[in-house]
């Protein structure tokens, strides 16, 4: 039987019950529909995780009796860091839930010319919550501890300038040059992925100058989530930890 996971926002520690928040209480007690006495595994991103055991689930509260930790690291030693273009509804929960079962470790959402979505600042709080809570759903179904590090939307401008790695790629149409000539990243890779619009060619020409180096994605055309899901798993057959 498989044995569910849940993340908990919550200090852990062996012999120490908690009492769920309230959210985490709601999606262990109607999602799961776990009942008392049953066993889970929690997490809480500091490392490792804690078997547990539900020792109260009712209406107002839901207690688990934390027991033993258990060390264990599912990161791969490729650390990719992830722009992906905003894209609308499920394609975009598609790509971040798919980005994280595949092991990335950065993600961050780029509002770029061509994006059909356009978020005041309060949606960008919002949607970040909504793909947050999807991140943490993915951890707990592809067995990973350590959650990525989801940053809230950036402008397209904004993202080029932060502190990204050194080893930097996006992909462009076209382009002779993929990945399998790339020269292998030392610990780290940032790879951009543009909306199904494609990048501007100013947006092109702005990323080379930061470092960016065009590669091309085959001969056909995909939808963004599929080439943010389809780069990430060749980057971690290539030089990660899959394959």
């Amino acid at each position: 039987m498989r044995i569910s996971r849940l993340f908990v926002d919550q200090q852990l520690a062996e012999g120490k019950p908690i009492t769920l928040e309230p959210d985490a209480a709601h999606y262990l007690r109607n999602v799961l529909r776990l009942k008392k006495g049953f066993q889970l595994t929690v997490f809480n991103g500091q490392g490792g995780e804690y078997s547990a055991t539900a020792s109260e689930i009712h209406r107002k509260a839901v207690v688990l009796d934390i027991n033993t930790w258990r060390d264990i690291n599912l990161e791969s030693p490729l650390a990719i860091e992830l722009g992906l273009s905003v894209s609308r509804g499920e394609r975009m929960d598609v790509a971040i839930q798919k980005a994280t079962e595949l092991g990335v470790a950065t993600i961050t959402p780029v509002i770029t010319q061509h994006c059909v979505v356009k978020l005041t600042d309060e949606r960008r709080l919002q949607r970040h919550q909504h793909w947050q809570n999807i991140v943490y759903r993915a951890c707990e179904q592809c067995g990973r501890n350590a959650p990525p590090l989801l940053n809230v939307t950036q402008d397209f401008s904004d993202w080029l300038g932060s502190d990204l790695s050194s080893n930097r790629i996006i992909f462009e149409p076209g382009k002779t040059e993929t990945l399998k000539s790339y020269q292998q990243p030392e610990t780290a890779v940032t790879v951009f992925i543009g909306p199904e619009g494609g990048f501007s060619e100013e947006e092109v020409v702005v990323a080379e100058k930061a470092g960016f180096t065009a590669l091309g994605f085959g001969p056909r055309v995909v939808r963004n989530e599929t080439a943010a899901i389809a780069s990430i798993a060749a980057m971690q057959v290539l030089w990660g930890d899959m394959g």
